[in-house]
């Protein structure tokens, strides 16, 4: 059977910041996300979260604010861990690499 290209599917930049933040989020220890660091990014992005691709490959710096009895060592690799996942099995994309900043805890 032959395969026929039916068009282009593009991915928002919004919707890769929305993905990683929700995964962020759903990550055991993380209180809430940090706009620490990313306001002076000029961008629409969520706060917390600067997204970047490059040769279909996404770089991810991220902003986190950790629950005060989690393991903060255990918690950004976690978060790399997933962030990385959601964004090869949502979009198909690399992660280049995952940033995570723990800016304070709560």
């Amino acid at each position: 059977m032959k395969e026929e290209k039916l068009g282009t599917v593009r991915i928002a930049p919004d919707v890769l910041s929305t993905i990683v933040r929700l995964t962020a989020l759903d990550v055991e220890g993380v209180s809430r996300l940090s706009p620490g660091g990313v306001g002076k990014f000029l961008s629409r992005e969520a706060p917390g979260v600067k997204v970047q691709v490059e040769d279909e490959q996404v770089s991810v710096d991220l902003y986190i604010v950790a629950k005060r009895d989690a393991s903060l060592l255990q918690v950004g690799t976690l978060v790399q861990q997933q962030v990385a996942e959601a964004i090869q099995n949502m979009v198909g994309m690399d992660a280049r690499v995952v940033n995570v900043y723990i800016q304070d805890v709560d």
